[in-house]
């Protein structure tokens, strides 16, 4: 595929990259940001893995116990061997990427991890495609209960087609759950195009609200952002060029769901029964629904979706039905921060 950005970056990660030490920003790399339950499962990962690794987050949801889950632009695999113990021998990852070096790294240690893993065969595989095309790279539709994805989407040289495709292979119900790096305007286009500013995720970088736009235009009404921080341009050149955009690498996670575009109150309401593993005191759903376990919290009817029609449901009681509508649900400053210690409810 003779596409420029396409090239850019399979020659920044494949042959410019050779650790993550050569990143000249903290855009990919802010291994801070890992929960401590994940963290330790790091010491049971390969050395060159975790060397080659450059994502910017953790974009590892609970609850994947025996699921299949895709990993978008998965490079060395540290993502995918994470997933790998978290599905269990029961689960399946996949890992699509489109730099045969990275892939290389990653094929290599699967067996490896597997009898690290106590699993009688490798529950992984990695393929080589395109994140824009996963027709192509053997992903059917409505196959997958989970795609992730760490730093990658911003690389990608056709958004549009990108998560069009990702919807479509995800299972009615199924969950993205994503981080990347996000702009606070729109790159110019010249600055958009340089290969440096590409491979360090920043040329790529969506402005939130084109994203915004994009996911509805793609059927998905209902984005959530689960955390951010901020991102630092330390190196003197990059800042030169592109010092004026605010950079954020941000967690998001979406749902496959008939969802309404703005938050609606039909006076629902949601009990976390503390029952997701790791995670016997709270469920975060995002940055304002903070779900402790045994509390009730009035949620909009998005949200009651969000936690009843997916893998989720068994792990929450919803009481409540769409018979009588209140009109828009309190979205106000005063709600999302009662909503953060968990007295009451608010959505996006």
């Amino acid at each position: 595929m003779n596409n420029p950005v396409v090239n850019a970056v399979r020659q920044y990660y494949g042959e410019v990259l050779q650790s993550s030490l050569d990143l000249k920003t903290s855009a990919c790399c802010t291994l801070d940001s890992i929960p401590l339950a994940l963290r330790k499962l790091l010491a049971d990962i390969h050395p060159e893995v975790l060397e080659r690794f450059y994502g910017c987050g953790s974009p590892i949801p609970p609850a994947l116990e025996g699921l299949t889950v895709l990993d978008l632009g998965c490079g060395s695999g540290r993502d995918v061997y994470l997933l790998s113990r978290l599905v269990g021998e029961s689960g399946r990852v996949i890992g699509v990427d489109m730099t045969p070096a990275q892939l290389e790294v990653a094929r290599r240690h699967q067996h490896w991890h597997a009898e690290r893993y106590g699993h009688a065969a490798s529950n992984v595989e990695f393929r080589d495609g395109l994140i824009e095309d996963l027709g192509a790279a053997g992903i059917a539709p409505e196959s997958v209960d989970v795609v992730v994805s760490n730093c990658v989407l911003n690389l990608s040289a056709d958004k549009s087609r990108l998560f069009e495709g990702i919807f479509r292979v995800l299972k009615p119900g199924g969950e993205l759950y994503f981080s990347d790096v996000f702009a606070d305007r729109r790159i110019p286009p010249a600055l958009a195009q340089d290969p440096v500013l590409l491979g360090e995720c920043l040329g790529g970088a969506m402005y939130r609200e084109d994203f915004r736009r994009l996911m509805q235009q793609v059927g998905c009404a209902d984005v959530r952002r689960v955390r951010g921080n901020p991102i630092t341009l330390e190196d003197p050149e990059i800042e030169a060029k592109i010092g004026m955009v605010r950079f954020e690498s941000v967690t998001y996670r979406a749902f496959k769901l008939a969802l309404e575009d703005r938050c609606e109150d039909y006076g629902e309401v949601a009990t976390y029964l503390g029952s997701i593993p790791g995670h016997p005191h709270a469920f975060e759903l995002d940055d304002h629904h903070y779900l402790e376990t045994g509390r009730p919290m009035r949620v909009c009817g998005n949200s009651a979706d969000m936690l009843g029609q997916s893998r989720y449901a068994a792990h929450f009681h919803c009481s409540g039905n769409r018979q009588r509508h209140y009109g828009l649900f309190d979205c106000g400053p005063t709600a999302t921060a009662t909503a953060a210690v968990g007295n009451t409810g608010a959505c996006c």
